[in-house]
């Protein structure tokens, strides 16, 4: 029997209604379900005008996002890049992260190595957006 896990990404829990984001965002995570060792995957989904509900670095991981869908930007650290379909962002350990979508909203695909305890969040990322 070959060694592998299959699931419907869109199908796992949204831990962003558990940790009560869900104003501004979807967050699946398919570690377990994927019976994940070293690799972290989620799918994720920024609502239209709004951003992520914190940004958030690793000091020993980085992370690849990939957008599937819809528009928006970055913001790593103090610099914004506009993202757009089937752009990939690759982001380093120490860099400060957090999406912000345009009118279509950013549906995404994070792909990062797992280091449980690595991330650290950083609530006021955002500033005064964060009220939006």
């Amino acid at each position: 029997m070959a060694d592998y896990a299959h699931t419907n990404l869109a199908e796992l829990e949204d831990m962003a209604v558990k940790g009560g984001f869900s104003e501004f965002q979807e967050a699946r995570f398919a570690n377990q379900d994927l019976e994940l060792e070293s690799l972290g995957v989620s799918y994720q989904i920024v609502k239209p005008d709004k951003h992520h509900a914190f940004g958030h670095r690793h000091h020993k991981a980085e992370e690849v996002y990939v957008v599937l869908s819809g528009s928006g930007k970055i913001r790593l650290g103090d610099e914004e890049v506009a993202v757009e379909r089937l752009d990939a962002i690759r982001v380093g350990p120490e860099v400060t992260r957090g999406f912000e979508a345009g009118p279509d909203g950013l549906e995404l695909i994070v792909f990062s190595q797992k280091t449980p305890g690595d991330a650290e969040i950083v609530a006021d990322f955002f500033g005064e957006a964060a009220t939006r």
